[in-house]
């Protein structure tokens, strides 16, 4: 499996970006997929996650400004972000969770980079 990520970008305080993940390879093996995040001298961090299942859970810092949406057909997952702020600043990495042949694997996507002017 491989992921590709793109859409960041430079914006300024309040404006929105979309970011998108499309999955290649061997995607019928692909279970969760998600978006974390680091920022310069921070951990990386969970943003939000889709689950399999359909469900989609968020950081506290995020709830309500990102929407993250899963294509399952094509295996794209997409973030939306809208009112980003500065502290939103960082490198986004998209993630899948294996299963099936692919259980308890898990993939990473190059990152990309956003960022938020004040």
């Amino acid at each position: 499996v491989q992921l590709q990520a793109s859409g960041g970008g430079l914006v300024q305080g309040g404006g929105s970006l979309r970011l998108s993940c499309v999955a290649s390879g061997s995607t019928f093996n692909i279970g969760d997929m998600a978006w974390y995040r680091q920022a310069p001298g921070n951990q990386r961090e969970l943003v939000a996650v889709f689950t399999s299942d359909g469900t989609s859970n968020y950081a506290d810092s995020v709830n309500g400004r990102f929407t993250i949406s899963r294509h399952k057909n094509t295996a794209t997952v997409y973030l939306q972000m809208n009112s980003l702020k500065p502290e939103d600043t960082a490198v986004y990495y998209c993630y899948a969770q294996g299963v099936r042949l692919l259980r308890g694997r898990r993939y990473w996507g190059q990152g990309t980079l956003v960022t938020v002017s004040s």
